[in-house]
């Protein structure tokens, strides 16, 4: 895990070049001046009913979904032993727990007594245990079941074989990656293993939780994905928000197996006038990365947002949105800062969701057979082909 330099006063977080891994280094060094940089010209087509196409979306969910693990909540969400946390978003009870010992688990958040979801809403709890407000039923944080009420009304009840039903789960790269199904049982993304080394450089695993919210949205969850895999839209989508903080360039882009990397210098970045020593590095470039299928992240002079893509139907995606800071806040200086990046962001993001709902709307009508990607939307091909993939030959 990467140490980062930080000042108290606003919880700027410095990481150092020499944390940075090879590869990184590497592509902040083939930044090119923006006058220099290259004009794309491919283009490519993909069918629309792939974001519409109800058959195609099961099968999304049966093959990316639920056959591995997929990022579910960043580490900083749930932090402490003893404490757990319910996620409802992709359409199957989840509870994540954090033992004492500190180990994630995750479950289903079901009672084994009568099936009552055990957890509510979507807020971390800190306790030592878990009690069904149904019958209180209460189940230790690593799913054994501990206490019945009332047990003598269950004379044969053998306690060890009724706890909580376990999901896969492990930790890598800063996040909490659980199985939606009891059997998913394939191995991680290819280029895990780099994309963790990547966000160690960054400090990622070591940072806390300022704040999370949820936005629903009317979209396909592809279509959400897909701002992030592109610069084309920033001059023309985020006119009145960041547009004039970025280049009409495309990013150095770079794929670690399944996930996307991608290191864009801002409108002031100058080839080798960064000092990647220095918070000059975040202040003129930015990294952000797709997690191989539904997780993004974007790095900020003052923060990392994290946003998990959750699909609900094929016109409906839940997005879990966490902004990360190096430390806990110190001062009302930083508070002031956090607060008004807080809001900052949600502008932003909700012009890249608007942008997706949108196009939901109008292609549910079917009055389009095709969408055309020009030569700054280049990744969008890529993450589709990874997609299409994992998918039988006639949905894809």
């Amino acid at each position: 895990m990467a140490t980062i330099a930080s000042e108290p006063d606003t919880g700027r977080f410095i990481p150092l070049a020499r944390q940075l891994t090879e590869s990184q280094l590497a592509d902040i060094h083939a930044l090119p001046a923006h006058a220099d940089a290259p004009v794309p010209t491919t283009e490519a087509r993909r069918p629309a009913r792939i974001y519409t196409d109800s058959r195609r979306f099961e099968a999304e969910m049966t093959h990316l979904f639920h056959r591995a693990p997929v990022p579910v909540l960043p580490s900083a969400a749930l932090p402490d032993p003893g404490t757990f946390l319910p996620i409802d978003g992709f359409g199957v009870p989840l509870l994540l727990t954090r033992d004492r010992d500190g180990q994630a688990r995750a479950f289903y958040n079901i009672c084994i007594h009568r099936g009552s979801k055990l957890v509510p809403g979507c807020e971390a709890v800190k306790a030592g245990r878990v009690t069904c407000p149904y019958h209180a039923w209460t189940y230790g944080l690593d799913g054994k079941l501990i206490g019945i009420a009332r047990p003598e009304t269950f004379p044969t009840a053998d306690k060890s074989a009724l706890g909580l039903a376990p999901l896969p789960c492990h930790e890598a790269a800063g996040f909490i990656w659980t199985g939606l199904d009891k059997a998913a049982t394939a191995g991680p993304p290819a280029g895990t293993d780099a994309l963790a080394a990547d966000l160690a450089a960054l400090g990622l695993p070591g940072m806390h939780l300022y704040k999370m919210r949820h936005y629903d949205l009317k979209s396909n969850w592809k279509l959400v994905v897909e701002p992030f895999l592109e610069a084309y839209h920033i001059q023309r989508l985020h006119a009145k928000t960041v547009a004039s903080l970025n280049a009409d360039n495309n990013p150095i882009m770079r794929w670690l197996g399944d996930h996307l990397r991608q290191i864009a210098g801002r409108v002031h970045f100058e080839p080798g006038g960064t000092d990647l020593t220095s918070d000059a590095l975040h202040r003129d470039i930015t990294h952000s990365y797709l997690v191989f299928p539904n997780t993004i992240i974007v790095t900020s002079p003052y923060f990392i947002s994290t946003m998990v893509l959750m699909p609900r139907a094929v016109d409906r995606t839940i997005v879990q949105y966490a902004m990360l800071m190096p430390q806990p806040l110190q001062g009302a200086k930083a508070e002031d800062l956090f607060r008004r990046s807080w809001d900052f962001q949600d502008e932003i993001f909700r012009e890249d969701f608007s942008a997706g709902v949108l196009q939901q709307e109008a292609l549910a009508s079917g009055g389009l057979e095709t969408v055309l990607y020009g030569g700054m939307e280049a990744p969008i091909g890529p993450f589709h082909e990874r997609v299409e993939r994992r998918l039988p030959a006639e949905l894809r």
